[in-house]
């Protein structure tokens, strides 16, 4: 049996066509076949660029400080994160907001960026995964439910294989 992790709260039926795939060798395929195109955003400029040009299309009012790709986020912890940094300066108080993203996206399909960077963009607004935060991801990301699903599919195959899209 394969180790489903990422898609186990999905239904058994849909892990089992996955697992499916899996075991026909298919798996790839799928994926390269629905996400052919790749990202050319492979550095912490390009990436700060990349996200701001989202923030200030769907999140204008919120400050963005610092955007980059981390090498410490895990697959199993998470792949994206927030971070909230509030200082005391004279009387005021000042809040930067930070978004590091884990490598993995470096090498992955555009629409898989684009899926992590709507979703942590989403935290700026909502800090709950509760079913506003995903209909405020769906709303900025058409289709965002089917990509992070596919999402998943693409880190349960680099778990049994390895990146299909290096």
């Amino acid at each position: 049996m394969y180790n489903l992790k990422y898609i186990q709260h999905y239904p058994k039926e849909l892990q089992q066509q996955v697992t499916h795939l899996i075991q026909q060798n298919r798996l790839k395929d799928y994926l390269l076949q629905k996400y052919p195109q790749m990202h050319d955003v492979n550095n912490d400029k390009r990436l700060y660029e990349f996200v701001m040009e989202y923030k200030n299309e769907h999140f204008k009012k919120y400050q963005l400080s610092k955007v980059a790709y981390d090498s410490k986020l895990q697959c199993n912890n998470s792949l994206g994160n927030n971070i909230f940094v509030t200082r005391i300066q004279g009387n005021k108080l000042k809040t930067k907001n930070n978004i590091n993203i884990a490598t993995v996206f470096k090498k992955a399909p555009f629409s898989f960026l684009e899926m992590i960077v709507v979703h942590e963009l989403a935290h700026l607004k909502i800090k709950e995964h509760n079913k506003a935060f995903y209909n405020l991801c769906q709303h900025v990301q058409e289709n965002y439910a089917q990509i992070e699903f596919d999402f998943r599919l693409f880190l349960t195959h680099i778990e049994h294989d390895k990146n299909p899209f290096t």
